[in-house]
């Protein structure tokens, strides 16, 4: 497993990444303020979210250790900017390190247009998962490394808008993943009991994880743990073995004190700092 080093006793915030979060509408604002929170206790140094305007008050008052901005919606909530927009509402996305989309996003046309654009010119990291995934059109013309975080129904819609046939089998559908990711060259992380990370060359399967953690918002946190571990320089493949295999113990040890039928996945971001610290006492 790939190593965290010790920070240099002169280090300051903008060694471990300037990271922004993109996503959460009217009605689902938690999954953006949950997957910036994780992050933020993955050792992230600057977390940025922006939102649609009528979440952007309660993700920030979830947590008031990142910053937010509010960008124009449509009549459902839904962030309705275009990438050149999102672009002067942050002040310029070539100051990110790692960009962050999906959570709680909600499904749109304009949010199609926003995940495939940035998808295609923004040539950082950029981690896709939730509603990034439902939205995003096609994995063709990549501008730089991408992971993608699908449990089996994302990855199943994302097949269909491939015209591949999906298989129901959870083996042929890890098989199909691996193909993906070698022909698009993306890292793929497919979730599940076991997740499967791989980038089509090389192939892990995650340790961690318990029953407990199949509940609503875990996805979320494992895509600010992601985004969190690649702006702290490491490879999309081993940024997304690590990110998985600490999320999953997190699970784990919450699991002890909670017990699986209580977790929830704030319970995962409270315990990330005690996985952290267990993992470094392995190395």
């Amino acid at each position: 497993m790939p190593e965290i080093a010790s920070r240099p006793a002169d280090s300051h915030k903008g060694d471990y990444g300037r990271l922004l979060f993109i996503g959460g509408c009217r009605n689902m604002s938690g999954a953006i303020a949950m997957a910036a929170s994780a992050a933020l206790r993955s050792g992230a140094g600057l977390v940025s979210v922006a939102t649609a305007e009528s979440a952007q008050s309660i993700v920030a008052n979830y947590n008031p250790c990142y910053m937010t901005v509010g960008v124009e919606e449509d009549p459902q909530g839904r962030m309705a900017v275009s990438a050149e927009q999102l672009n002067l509402a942050v002040e310029g996305l070539g100051n990110f390190d790692v960009l962050a989309i999906g959570p709680g996003m909600g499904q749109s046309e304009s949010g199609q247009a926003l995940v495939t654009e940035l998808y295609r010119e923004y040539d950082g990291p950029m981690v896709i998962d939730a509603d990034g995934l439902n939205n995003l059109q096609s994995l063709e013309d990549a501008a730089g490394p991408r992971v993608l975080t699908p449990h089996p129904g994302e990855l199943k819609r994302l097949a269909n808008k491939l015209s591949l046939e999906w298989p129901e089998i959870r083996e042929t559908q890890e098989r199909l993943a691996s193909q993906l990711a070698a022909e698009y060259q993306v890292t793929l992380v497919l979730k599940g009991s076991e997740t499967l990370v791989t980038d089509g060359k090389d192939a892990f399967y995650n340790t961690t994880g318990n029953p407990g953690m199949a509940t609503a918002g875990s996805g979320d946190v494992l895509t600010g743990i992601v985004a969190a571990i690649l702006a702290q320089q490491f490879s999309p493949v081993h940024g997304a073995m690590l990110s998985a295999y600490l999320h999953g113990l997190a699970g784990d040890l919450a699991v002890e004190d909670i017990g699986e039928l209580s977790l929830i996945a704030t319970d995962l971001i409270e315990y990330l700092p005690v996985a952290f610290q267990q993992y470094q006492g392995m190395q």
